[in-house]
């Protein structure tokens, strides 16, 4: 099943096609799309016996993001190994780094954002986890069954400000506006032969420069619910950023940075492609 958030309303998307869930459940589910996570499971069950109508043709620049307003996105740095050495840090051990990036900072998946005046803007393609259910003090095992999809984000960062003394300011530097692009929609597990090895690939004006799986996480999507939850409800609708893998600006020699003009393009096997341009 994949859902997208279509002009602010909750869509699933059949065929390619768009089917807008409050008028073909004849108003038993809501048209906001965060708030079926509250609902996650009776939401499946009615998706999956409804007699949906024809969908309608959409642009993906109407695309807003699957999870538009979550209460909590948490975001994982260092996850890949490649990318820890790039960026001249071990590889972590228990728990890795964990910030968030500020609610406001979320955008659909065809968007124009504005670089920071003065800054260092980089690029960290990521798979998006979103939680179907409360997950408190869960098993690596039973994980997969708290997640109610995977998604396509980039935690594009600032890297002046966010690597600013004393004390870095991760969470501020990947926050301006537009700087979490998520989508174009979610998809679930089980649309997956293994939803634990996608490939990932991001590039700048058609020039490669990231390439991945998500096999090669460190700690993977259930090794993340697992050490989260342990710490912190996870709460239905939430976002986890798992991390990216190397080939960020930062760890290049020379150091690369997104400017004016630039189109980045984001993309996970199985789900879909983000696309982003650039201005001051």
């Amino acid at each position: 099943m994949r859902i997208a958030n279509l002009s602010g309303r909750l869509a699933l998307i059949v065929d390619g096609k768009a089917v807008d869930v409050e008028k073909a459940s004849a108003g038993s589910f809501s048209a906001d799309p965060q708030a079926v996570y509250e609902r996650w499971e009776v939401f499946r069950s009615w998706a999956a016996a409804a007699d949906l109508p024809e969908g309608v043709a959409f642009d993906p620049a109407e695309l807003g993001s699957p999870v538009p307003a979550p209460r909590q996105t948490l975001a994982i740095g260092l996850n890949y190994r490649d990318h820890a050495s790039e960026s001249g840090f071990e590889v972590p051990e228990g728990l890795p780094p964990v910030f968030t990036k500020f609610v406001t900072s979320i955008s659909g998946p065809v968007t124009e954002v504005k670089l920071p005046e003065g800054g260092n803007t980089d690029w960290e393609v990521e798979l998006v986890a979103v939680i179907g259910h409360r997950a408190e003090n869960v098993a690596e095992a039973d994980a997969w069954s708290h997640v109610a999809g995977l998604t396509v984000g980039q935690d594009i960062s600032e890297r002046v400000s966010q690597l600013a003394g004393p004390a870095p300011q991760f969470s501020l530097g990947k926050s301006y506006p537009g700087f979490a692009p998520i989508g174009p929609w979610l998809v679930t597990p089980d649309e997956f032969e293994d939803p634990g090895d996608l490939e990932l690939r991001c590039a700048i004006n058609g020039q490669e420069v990231q390439k991945g799986r998500t096999r090669d996480l460190i700690f993977s999507v259930p090794a993340l619910i697992a050490k989260l939850s342990a710490v912190l409800p996870l709460l239905p609708g939430d976002v986890i950023f798992t991390g990216t893998p190397a080939g960020v600006g930062l760890g290049r020699d020379p150091q690369r940075w997104l400017a004016a003009g630039d189109e980045l393009v984001s993309a996970i096997e199985g789900i879909g492609e983000l696309r982003q341009t650039f201005v001051v």
